[in-house]
């Protein structure tokens, strides 16, 4: 098998198992179980260019998009499989009740479009969940709750504006910026 083939059925029905049980359990905030899924978690969030490497690095990503948004939750769109991974669209969906980093709560609801990689290797462990989505479209809804117009709010939207500040003064981990150009030539 070379890199570019699909395997067989009854391995892409044990990853896509594999993944909807990880969907599952996150949202369930069984972490005990979602971080069984793997031989050695590893998260890569692309939007905010930060990687989650270790039991202990998810189980505090984990706590932490968990106090941000304690009703976080999923709404699956589709699932595709490659040659080495399951690609699963799917809303994410909460509500903004606690800090996100430096960003105070909004108490304001989102909804974003995202693309999760669950990245499988030779062995078939999942190694890697890559997962991208538009920052923007998530701030806009985050501030978007809050009225602007009422003067008891202002306070609240300055420390929102310094938390994003904050937040865009961070380095990008260089595992996401510092990449290679794949092979591409025909097999």
């Amino acid at each position: 098998m070379t890199e570019f083939d699909i395997p067989a059925p009854e391995v892409l029905a044990a990853r896509q198992k594999l993944v909807l049980d990880h969907f599952r359990d996150e949202v369930a905030q069984d972490w005990d179980a979602t971080l069984s899924t793997f031989p050695h978690p590893h998260y890569e969030v692309v939007a905010t260019m930060t990687v989650h490497d270790g039991d202990g690095a998810v189980r505090g990503y984990y706590h932490d998009t968990r106090t941000a948004f304690p009703d976080q939750h999923h709404e699956l769109i589709a699932l595709r499989h490659s040659a080495d991974a399951v690609v699963v669209e799917f809303w994410l969906l909460g509500t903004h009740l606690g800090p996100l980093g430096a960003i105070p709560a909004t108490g304001s609801r989102f909804r974003v479009r995202m693309t999760a990689y669950f990245v499988f290797d030779a062995e078939e462990r999942l190694v890697c969940e890559r997962i991208y989505f538009d920052t923007l479209s998530m701030l806009k809804q985050l501030i978007g709750g809050v009225d602007k117009k009422n003067p008891k709010n202002w306070p609240l939207l300055l420390r929102v504006a310094r938390g994003f500040l904050a937040m865009a003064g961070e380095q990008p981990d260089p595992r996401l910026t510092e990449t290679t150009e794949p092979d591409l030539r025909p097999v």
